[in-house]
Formats: C-alpha cells, structure tokens, sequence
C-alpha cells in the first residue's frame, strides 16, 4: 500500500505524515492487491478537513471527513475507508458460484 499525503493551503507536518499513515495501515487487511492512497488535508475553517482517494484496480473510491482537529478529522476518515473498503469487497462476491437450484438439486 502507498500513501501519499499533502496539504491544501497547510504545511503537513512529519508528525501528521505519520499519523495519516499508521492510521490508514489497517486498511490493507481488507485488499490483498496493492494500492494507493492520496490524503489531502485542509483547514475549511473553523474545521480541519482530510480527503482520500483510494485507487484499486479498476475502482476508485473516495472519502472525506471534517472535525474541529486535524486528528479527529484523520481519525474519522480512517473509519469511512474502512467501511469502503468493507462494502466494496462485498461486492466483490463471485454470483456465478453461489447458490443455484440447477446445481444443489432441487430445481424441478
């Protein structure tokens, strides 16, 4: 997994480079493939805003969250990824070997 991280009008800090990036490990127990992660932080006062697009093979997923810190804002965008990715492997299901009538039997 490679996460990019930048401001918008802010400087970003080591020490939130850091927390972006300890924060969002968890998402690659979810996706096997490797993928990227582009975070953008910014100050929409009075909130601190972080923004993320997420580019898997063949899908893009985004997300954002706004918090009255930059920390909870980062914390809060972790969440939403989370349950992106949760929701986009869901989907991920193959319908063509689940459960049919014509193959357990009972059809007819």
């Amino acid at each position: 997994m490679q996460i990019e991280t930048y401001g918008h009008d802010i400087d970003v800090t080591p020490a939130l480079r850091d927390y972006v990036d300890s924060k969002l490990q968890r998402l690659s127990r979810h996706v096997e493939q490797p993928f990227e992660v582009r975070v953008q932080l910014s100050l929409d006062k009075p909130n601190h805003k972080a923004e993320a697009n997420l580019n898997l093979a063949g899908k893009a997923l985004h997300a954002d969250a706004s918090a009255i810190d930059m920390y909870a804002a980062i914390d809060l965008l972790a969440d939403k990824l989370d349950r992106l990715l949760i929701k986009h492997r869901k989907k991920q299901v193959d319908h063509h070997r689940g459960e049919n009538a014509a193959r357990d039997g009972s059809f007819g």
